[in-house]
Parts: structure tokens; sequence; C-alpha cells
């Protein structure tokens, strides 16, 4: 087994810890409003659409469609292999909710705007990154 290629990491606080950690048991977990079901990314601990200061982690399906990507062909740290693809991902649950992320497991010059995708983790020390593969719906 290879080793995952360097990345740098978050910095961890209350509001972004269960974001970076839910991999741990396979779940992507998004901040979200108990008053008005609103899902808050980046987590924070308020609701920026009824400013509630009701929210918390709730796990999703995982699953999306690209918004925009690019494909990197520089390696931005040592060891990095390229080309790699970097990506928006707007969630099924709220598709205003955009991860930026990499899609992996695939042939980088293949990946378009559109395509359906859905989590898969990589852990980084005690954190879990959530990165995307394409979806063949076969789940």
């Amino acid at each position: 087994m290879t080793s995952p290629p360097p990345r740098p990491l978050p910095a961890i606080d209350a509001d972004n810890a269960a974001f970076w950690t839910g991999g741990r048991n396979g779940e992507l977990l998004i901040h979200r409003c108990a008053r008005c079901r609103t899902y808050v990314h980046p987590p924070t601990s308020f609701c920026p659409a009824c400013e509630s200061r009701e929210v918390g982690p709730e796990p999703v399906s995982g699953k999306g469609v690209i918004l925009s990507l690019t494909v990197n062909h520089r390696a931005w740290f040592p060891g990095l292999p390229v080309p790699y693809v970097v990506a928006m991902v707007g969630i099924d649950e709220q598709p205003d909710v955009h991860l930026i992320t990499n899609i992996v497991d695939c042939d980088p010059l293949s990946v378009r705007i559109g395509d359906r995708v859905k989590v898969r983790f990589e852990q980084a020390e005690d954190l879990w990154v959530p990165l995307f593969v394409p979806d063949q719906g076969k789940d």
C-alpha cells in the first residue's frame, strides 16, 4: 500500500473538528441548522440563513456533482503526483453547499463538470480528508 500524497492539514477548532474527523466512521459531516434546516459550510457556530446558534454536524450522503474543476500539472508539494484534479463539488442534500476537494481514483483528464461523485476518506494523521471519486451509481 502506498502512502497518501503529502497535503497541508487544516487547523482544527470546535466548529470544524467533526468535518475533519467524521470520516473515521465513514461519515461526511456537514453542519446544519436545527431551526431552519439549512446546511452550513464551512462549519461555523451560527446559521447565516436565520442567525440561529443551534447548528451542529449531521451526516450527509456523501454524493454530489462537480460544479467546477481544474487539472493541476504542477506539484506544489514534494512528492505530490501530477496531474491531479481540484474541484468544487455541490452536495446532493443542498447543491449550494460547495466543498473544495480532489477527485481521485480516476484519470484526471477524464473528469468533467457535471460528473457525479461520491466521498472517499483519506487518513492523514488523526484527520480524515474527504476526497471524491467518480460515482458509477452501483451502490
